[in-house]
């Protein structure tokens, strides 16, 4: 029976002994061991053994990357007006010797160095300023804990700031600031449309008139072109008419048929003459137009 017990006992105490000699640490994670108070290793990740009962596992890390809420403060700007400022940290632990004895709580001290560095950095700005470079002071921050953390075995990634809230009468300042702004850049916007109308207006009225010229001026010079022309045909029609009536002249019998043709209009236009008044016109020399019609006479019967 005691034989028994002993044998209980041995066994408790062996699986005690195997549970506390193998150490399975997990992916992205740091184990620091003591062996009698004092450092001894680092654990990686896999299957670790460890003498039970002489080293113990004092911390347990996480490698992975960790965000930080850092709670809100009150940050005074250089144009000294209030401004509560919060913002989100991200660090990953790269020593986890240094993380495990440089601080006694890293996460302490990096929210502690955020918000003093914030303080620091919206002090030496004006409050129009924050609100435009941002990326200034999450560079800053990150720049100036950075620096410190080395020493803590952290490292911080970056530094983003989540809201700036200033005091609700300059909120309320700003917005009136703001709609101002946005109506003069429409009444500005409403004055360029304008002077663009009238002057695609001034230049179209330009251009057509640029064209009714050149339309009105190129109709001018065909009307004086076809002028032109029509008088030199008619010249050269009247030439040739004058060519043709003198070369009839010449010919045989031509100046009996010039005889004969003004004899016809110098009694036509008689005619005419006295049909035109009730009085009756007489020639003055009755002798000259009857020899003009005998000789007329004469020239149409030599003709037949």
């Amino acid at each position: 029976m005691d034989f028994g017990i002993v044998a209980m006992v041995l066994f408790v105490v062996a699986v005690v002994f195997m549970f506390k000699t193998i150490n399975v640490v997990p992916q992205q994670h740091a184990y620091v061991v003591e062996r009698l108070g004092k450092y001894h290793s680092t654990l990686a990740p896999g299957l670790n053994i460890v003498v039970p009962f002489i080293d113990r596992i004092a911390y347990r890390h996480v490698l992975k990357e960790i965000p930080l809420d850092v709670p809100p403060q009150v940050c005074i700007t250089k144009d000294n007006t209030q401004l509560q400022v919060d913002g989100v940290l991200y660090f990953q632990i790269t020593d986890a010797m240094r993380a495990s004895y440089g601080t006694s709580n890293y996460i302490t001290a990096i929210t502690q160095l955020a918000q003093t560095t914030l303080r620091s950095v919206i002090g030496k700005m004006e409050l129009d300023k924050t609100f435009e470079e941002r990326d200034h002071i999450n560079t800053t921050i990150v720049n100036a804990i950075d620096e410190s953390a080395a020493n803590w075995g952290v490292k911080v990634l970056r530094y983003e700031i989540k809201d700036l809230t200033p005091p609700k009468e300059i909120l309320h300042a700003m917005q009136a600031q703001i709609t101002a702004e946005r109506e003069k850049r429409a009444l500005i916007a409403a004055s360029e449309g304008r002077k663009q109308e009238q002057i695609n207006i001034a230049t179209g009225e330009r251009e057509a008139a640029i064209a009714r010229s050149e339309g009105e001026k190129q109709a001018s010079i065909n009307r004086a072109q076809g002028q032109a022309t029509a008088i030199v045909a008619l010249a050269e029609a009247s030439a040739q008419a004058l060519r043709e009536i003198g070369s009839a002249i010449h010919a045989p019998g031509g100046q009996d048929a010039v005889n004969l043709k003004v004899a016809e209009k110098y009694v036509d236009a008689f005619s005419q003459l006295a049909k035109t008044n009730n009085s009756i016109i007489v020639p003055a020399n009755l002798g000259e137009m009857s020899g003009l019609i005998a000789s007329a006479m004469q020239i149409v019967k030599a003709q037949k």
